[in-house]
Formats: structure tokens, sequence, C-alpha cells
């Protein structure tokens, strides 16, 4: 396969800032028709060092911060817990373009948490107060059982926002823009965190 949906990546084109670059590349990924243009692989770290990853949801910028929502208990929770540091990987197929992201994480403040969580679909509020993510279950009909036992205790009023779920925010400290070109002769252009400022590098295939 060809890579070859797009023009050589002009530098001088590019944003001073990765951060509205991001934005500018998910607004093309968007149009493009992308099933699910905020998909992003979050990469963690476990206790003996090892990786590991999985696709969650970009929900927006927070004072310079990627933010994700997940179960602060589930594996992803407790590796951020060990180890604060996190990789993320955007891929827009139909654009042949990807961005990888590298930086700390925090927890995002509770008030803000508990405002997305009460802008979901009720189902999905019901979903995060019934899972307990990432531990075994015996089989589907417990977990449904759980799930029809809060819709009975919480209908009438509003699902409350679970303590042990929230947002998290990655600050990064690397951006890169990586474009398809033929022949495997990529662009990739790296932004690095200085004092306050953003250097901008292009890197070798």
């Amino acid at each position: 396969m060809q890579y070859d949906k797009n023009p050589p990546l002009d530098d001088q084109l590019l944003a001073a800032d990765p951060l509205e670059q991001l934005q500018r590349w998910l607004a093309d990924a968007s149009a493009a028709g992308q099933i699910e243009p905020t998909a992003m692989t979050l990469a963690t770290v476990g206790a003996e060092g090892r990786p590991s990853a999985r696709v969650v949801l970009f929900k927006g910028l927070h004072e310079g911060q990627l933010t994700f929502y997940t179960n602060y208990e589930s594996r992803k929770g407790a590796e951020l817990a060990r180890l604060p540091h996190a990789a993320l990987v955007f891929w827009w197929d139909r654009l042949e373009r990807q961005v990888r992201v590298e930086g700390e994480v925090t927890k995002l403040p509770p008030a803000m948490s508990e405002r997305y969580f009460l802008s979901r679909p009720r189902l999905s509020q019901l979903a995060a107060l019934t899972s307990r993510q990432s531990r075994p279950l015996a089989d589907r009909a417990e977990l449904d059982a759980r799930l029809a036992a809060n819709e009975r205790k919480h209908e009438g009023h509003d699902v409350p926002c679970p303590p042990f779920w929230g947002g998290y925010g990655l600050r990064p400290a690397l951006f890169e823009f990586w474009q398809g070109r033929r022949g495997r002769l990529h662009d990739r252009v790296v932004y690095r965190r200085g004092q306050g400022d953003w250097t901008r590098v292009r890197l070798e295939p």
C-alpha cells in the first residue's frame, strides 16, 4: 500500500502550538468521516515495567491537558496511580495520519468529572456505576443483574457520579505528527516542551 492522500507536510504551515495543530487534525478527521475521530490508544506501565494499552475517547482540552474519563479502580487507573506517565496515539486511516503524545497524567477536579458525568446518557451513567472495571466476572448475567438493581434503585432521580469514576488530564511534554508518504518516506515532526515554549524538529522516517 502506498500512502498518497496528502501533499508533503509543510513545516511552515504547522501551528506553533501543537495543541492547536492537534485540533486542526481532529477537525480534518471528523470532516473525513472517521467513525470515531476522538479515539486514542492510551498506554500505561504496570508494576513490573510491562506496558499495557487500550482505546479511550479524547474529551477535549482542559488547561493544556488532553482529557479522558474512566474508572479509577480499573487496571489503567491502578497503573496511573503507581506511575503517572502515559502515551497516547491517534490514528486516522482515512487521512493516513497519526499523532503521538507523551506526558504526565493527573486526575481532573471532582467537580469537572461530575459535570461531565451528568452530561452522559443515563445508561452510560448506570454502566459506570455498575461496572467493577477490570475485575473478574462470573458471567454476563451477574453484570446484568447488578445493572437492573441500579436502575431500580435510582429510578425517578439522577444517577450519582461514583467516587471511583472520573477524569484524567495528560499534560503533554512531546507531540509527534506523522503523515504517510509514498515509498514509506513518511513525514514526522516532533514538538518538545521547553521552558514554556515548544521547539520543533523534523525526524527521519
